[in-house]
Order: C-alpha cells, then structure tokens, then sequence
C-alpha cells in the first residue's frame, strides 16, 4: 500500500493537470461515467502498474497476471486480483495466450488491457479475447494485421497518401534475394522483421557482407521475438530523426492527433531519450504529419490509441516507417504536454464512447522530456540482472522549479532485474514550461535518483541531457555514434566536477568519522580514480570550509547526510550538490556523483604512507579467452574445438533480455576448449570459450 502511495505521489501534478484539462474543455466522459467494472491487464512491470493507475482512478477493479518469477512483483501487488500464468519464460507466461485468456475468464474480467510488447499487437490474442465475450482494449483485429505487418502496411500507406521509404515490399526469401534487393536499392539498407518492432529483428548493411550477417540475425530475431521470421528491405534514409505521431481514434469516425514526439537519440534502433514536442519541425509540418497519420488510421477503421512513426530529413521530409497498434512506451511526455490521459481514453473507446476531445482541443502546453533508465552498461550497451539493494525515485520535492516529475516504474527497493524480460528499470519524465527547463529538472531528478545494484545507464543519460548540440537540438538518429564514436567512455571528471567533488565527499567522510561537530583542522589525502589532491577541513562552531589547491570553499549539508543515501550539500552559499553515498568501508566511499559510479579513497597522510607500502595485486590475464559480455543463454555456438577462426568472425551467439548478440573472435588462433553448450545460461565475463 505504502509502495502504491509512493507511485501516485510522483503522478499528482500531471494528473491534476489532466482533470483540469477535461473540466475546461467539457468531455463528454463527465456525462457517460459507466466504464468496465473489471480489467485484466496483460502485461508486468511499468506498464501494468501504469494502466492499474488510471483504472484506480476511474474505480474499475484490476487483474494482474505474472509468471513463476514475478510473483512479488509490484504489478501483483497493486492489483485487486493476480493470476499466476506459467513459469519465467515469457513464451511461457506472458505470451501465452490460452492461459491469459483462462485468466480473464475465471476473474471475471470484462476487458483486457495488453499494455505494449508481448500480446498488444497479436490479432489472434484479440480473437480469443472476442470469442470469450472479452473486450481487447486496443483497435479492431483487422487494424492490428494491416498495420503490424510492414510490408503490408507500406502498400496501405502509399494508397492512403501517406508519404513512404523507397523499398521491396515483398518478402525477402533468403540471402541471395536479400544481396540482390539490396544492391537494386542501393546501399545502405535497413533488413527489418516485417512483423518487428521495439529495435528487434533490425540491421543496417552498407555491403553484401553485412546483409549476410544482417539477415541470418534478423531472422532468428524475428523468430524468437515474434514467431514471424519474414524480413523485408528498405532504404535506410542516413542521418535522419525519429519522429512519431500519437492519435487517438473510435469507432464513430472521429480521429485526432496529439502532436509528435521526437525519438531521435537511440541505442540499436532503441529509444533512449524523448521528448515532446520536436524542437526541430515547424506547426506546418506538424500539421501535414498529423493529417497524414489520421488518413493512414481511417484507411484501416483505426479504434484506439495508436502511434505513427516517421523518419524526417534534414529539409523536413517525412516519410512513414510503421504503426505501432498499441500504447507507446514513451506515451507519457504526449500526456504532459496535451493534459490527455491515453489510457482513459482506451478504455472510453473499447466500452463504446466518442473521444472526450476535438482535434481544437489539443494544443501543446509546456515541454516533457523522458529518459528509459535501463539496467544496462552504458558502455557497451549490454544488459546487467541481480537485485536492487538500494532504490529510491526522484520527485518533485527536488525540483521545486518544475511543473511535474514522473517515473513510471514497476519495481521497489528488493526487486529483481532477470533475464527473463525486457531490462527497463523504470521511464522518467520530467515536464516544464520549456525544453530548457524540462532539461534541467531531468538532470536533477538523475542526480537524486538512486539506483544500486545493478548497473544502470544514467551515466549516459546524463551526458547526451547536457550535450551541446542535444541542448541546442541538433541530433538525428546517428547522434551516440557520432558524439561517442569510440563508444560512451563514462562520465567525465574535469576541473568543475572536481571542484564540486572534492569540497563533497570530504565533508562527508569527515562527518562520518566524527558524527558530530568537531572543531579542529584536518588534513586528508583525497584519491578518486588514482588522482590524489591534500585536503585541508576546517571545523569550528559547527561551520565547515574545505581548502584546497588554493582555494577555500564554505560548506552546509542537509542533516540527513548521516544516514540517507541521498546526500545533499551547499557550497558557497548557492551552488547546490547532490551526491550519492553507496558503500563505506572506513576508507574508500562508492559514491554516484553526477550519475556516475566512483570510489574514492580517503585516508590521513599517515595512512597513505603506510598505504603506499602495500603490494598491488596483478590482474589476472585473459587475453586467451572469449567471456560472455552480459548475462544470457547461450543460443549458437559457431566453431569446435581444434578450429582456426579469424579475428571478428561470429563464434557463439548469447541471447540476453530478447536480443540475440554476436560474440566474436577477439583475436585469430585456434579454439582450445568451448567451456559451454547450447541452452547453458551464463554470467557475465563467464568463460564461453579458450585459444591456444
């Protein structure tokens, strides 16, 4: 219960912005209250709390279903009633329909909500649900199989006058159709699942060697992700943004669209980063997409909310990419920005309601910005799974200065990050009254975001929200590869950083030691990441300063820095430092200071000299093995013991969190030993296998 408050908390301000909306403009929901007594939601995690959220609202009971591993899950535990469906699988919990469907049968569900992945765009699901008498909270069967198939939904698109990508509408059949479509394009191309979404089933190749590679992975993808392996090809448009359109749609011939939302910043065709609106389109255009994306929608009797994504050039052309026939991940900045709750309007819809809104009614007010916080290396993009010992979300108490703070999440301090699902920790969304205030907030709310545990991306997050051209809005897709060639090599810590660090974290050492005031003047030797400065601490009367190279620096602290492990301090007299206190030893703290994980070692100089004297442990060499970068199951294994293998060429395959990852040869030589099989789960930097 006390979880759930926690959750709306964070949701008070957007909500009540909603409601006001509703109230100005007269929605018709006012005279029609009657609504589902019942909904079983068909999804874990954020999603499914998301949806619960609105449901509690609206006075509509929930039905959680959860498989063997998310038996204590949030979701669960928010829901009236919860069901369990099968094991950890997916396949074998969540996409299995028949036991989804028994579920909503024996609770008496009258709808079923399919939130977004898994069954939210699985027409036969939408069938079963029909033929049990259930109501799909989502558009008409017919709606989900034109639009969810990619090769289809081009050829509607093209007839419904909606711009479209130059491509092979048909289905590739295999590798050497693959080249030649390809090369009858003209490089470089995109090889997608024609049934795909979420960044799965997706490659670029620049050349024949590539499409190869690109259709055997996209393939097996499309498979495991979808149960569909069918591929098609299309040109990829270079350096372009990400651009989509929201609209909503019922079954009295009226469709709106709620503005766009900018997805530009990605990670292997994933969003990372949105936000709403795009700084770069102008209202025409904005109007031109949206008239479009209606038409695509009326083309199919489009019934719910719905998303069309499109791809924009750098001279504002947009060009159709798919329709996701679901409620979008990013959903929440286009309910900031609009006061629209998509949710309500789904399940108004599905009982047989008008839309509440007009297209006059919506206008644009404000800007939300919404980062995925994944649990994930920032680095190398790959997943990381265990237990979240310490979870804490921001909020708007450490804002003051924004309209609102969201994080959708389904998670609490104790819960899990498995293999098993997709690895989102949580979405979240601050808004404001303009992109640069919406920026700042979320640069904030990292800061005071404390997730440990695990690793997570917020070091990456953090650096692309204070990144010179995303501030000014010069991005496209190709933006991390570009800003980060050589990959995100963590945040950095320059002569600023450092000028905040420093006063910091010895202030807080030293308050750790002592407790309580004590006057005197200290020295410490401060070492973070090998760099070592002399600090001097000066306390008298309670009052703290720090002096070192130079200068001197007044100190103040919250007094929860003791025993929070958000810790706050003020330097100066007004600039603001928040800082997260993780792990203590007496010597060495393990901080995250500006989102970034560190340790820092303080020590007496007495202490430091007889540290100085310690032997250094050698590192222990693997330059003669192949580990697993992520945790995983291992899916493929490329070569056998006693073969030559070239350096980069594909060894095994791992498959982590729905995505298939090529492992490579690190170097040319001969396999010695493959210390896994096929079906083996994995941890990370785990041995697969070992040169001579």
């Amino acid at each position: 219960y006390n979880e759930y408050k926690s959750y709306l908390s964070t949701m008070t301000r957007v909500a009540l912005l909603h409601r006001l909306h509703r109230s100005l403009h007269g929605a018709a929901a006012a005279a029609n209250t009657k609504n589902f007594d019942k909904v079983l939601i068909a999804n874990r995690g954020e999603i499914a709390c998301r949806v619960m959220k609105t449901c509690r609202s609206l006075g509509i009971k929930t039905v959680a279903v959860h498989s063997d591993a998310d038996d204590r899950a949030l979701h669960v535990r928010m829901a009236d009633e919860a069901v369990c469906v099968g094991p950890a699988p997916s396949s074998q919990s969540y996409l299995d329909m028949e036991a989804i469907v028994k579920a909503a049968v024996s609770t008496g569900a009258q709808a079923v909500h399919p939130g977004y992945g898994f069954l939210s765009e699985n027409c036969r699901f939408a069938e079963l649900l029909e033929a049990n008498s259930i109501a799909f909270i989502g558009p008409k069967e017919h709606a989900i199989q034109a639009m969810g198939d990619k090769i289809e939904s081009k050829i509607i698109a093209r007839r419904a006058g909606v711009n479209c990508i130059p491509g092979y509408d048909g289905v590739v059949a295999d590798e050497t159709e693959a080249i030649r479509i390809a090369n009858d394009i003209g490089y470089p191309v995109m090889i997608k699942a024609s049934a795909g979404g979420g960044g799965k089933g997706m490659r670029i190749a620049w050349n024949d060697d590539e499409v190869i590679e690109g259709f055997k992975l996209s393939k097996e993808e499309a498979a495991s992700s979808f149960g569909d392996d069918r591929l098609l090809i299309e040109k990829f448009i270079d350096n372009p943004r990400h651009i989509e359109i929201q609209i909503l749609a019922d079954s009295f011939g009226n469709c709106i669209y709620l503005n766009e939302r900018e997805c530009s910043i990605q990670r292997r065709n994933q969003k990372v980063v949105e936000e709403a609106p795009s700084s770069f389109i102008t209202p025409e255009v904005r109007e031109a997409m949206g008239k479009q994306a209606c038409q695509l929608a009326r083309a199919v009797n489009y019934q719910s909310a719905g998303t069309v994504e499109f791809l924009v050039d750098s001279q504002m052309n947009f060009y159709f990419l798919e329709m996701n026939t679901r409620l979008q991940v990013e959903h929440p900045i286009t309910e900031c920005i609009t006061g629209v709750d998509l949710v309500e309007e789904m399940l108004r819809v599905a009982y047989g309601y008008p839309l509440s809104y007009t297209q006059d009614d919506i206008g644009i007010k404000g800007w939300a910005v919404e980062c995925r916080v994944y649990a994930e290396d920032p680095i190398r993009y790959l997943p990381s799974i265990g237990l979240l010992t310490k979870y804490i979300e921001p909020s708007t108490t450490d804002n003051t200065d924004t309209l609102g703070i969201r994080c959708d999440s389904g998670i609490v301090e104790g819960s899990s990050i498995s293999i098993h699902y997709d690895p989102m920790i949580s979405k979240l969304v601050t808004y404001g009254p303009d992109r640069d205030n919406a920026i700042d907030a979320m640069v904030r709310a990292l800061d005071n975001y404390v997730i440990d545990g695990i690793t997570h991306n917020t070091p990456l997050l953090r650096e692309v929200l204070n990144n010179k051209k995303f501030r000014t809005g010069d991005i496209s897709t190709k933006f991390l590869e570009e800003e980060y060639p050589g990959g995100f090599g963590g945040g950095d810590l320059g002569p600023e950083e450092r000028s905040r660090l420093l006063p910091t974290i010895t202030t807080l050492h030293h308050l750790k030691q002592h407790r309580t005031p004590v006057d005197g003047t200290f020295t410490y030797v401060v070492d973070v990441e090998g760099t070592r400065t002399t600090v001097t601490l000066i306390s008298q009367n309670g009052n703290i300063s720090i002096q070192y190279e130079g200068s001197t620096v007044p100190m103040d602290h919250d007094d929860s820095v003791l025993y929070h492990p958000r810790c706050r301090f003020t330097l100066d007299g007004n600039r603001e430092v928040t800082l997260q206190h993780l792990e203590f030893n007496g010597v060495q703290h393990v901080i995250r200071f500006e989102s970034s994980k560190r340790k820092v070692q303080i020590l007496t100089p007495l202490q430091q000299t007889f540290m100085d004297l310690m032997p250094v442990q050698a590192a222990e060499d693997t330059s003669n093995l192949l580990l697993s970068p992520m945790p995983g199951s291992v899916s493929a294994i490329s070569v056998a013991e006693g073969d030559e293998v070239l350096e980069g060429s594909e060894v095994a395959v791992v498959v982590a969190m729905k995505m298939n990852n090529s492992l490579k040869a690190p170097k040319s030589g001969k396999i010695k030993k493959i210390h896994v099989s096929v079906g083996d789960v994995v941890d990370g930097d785990q041995k697969i296998l070992e040169f001579e």
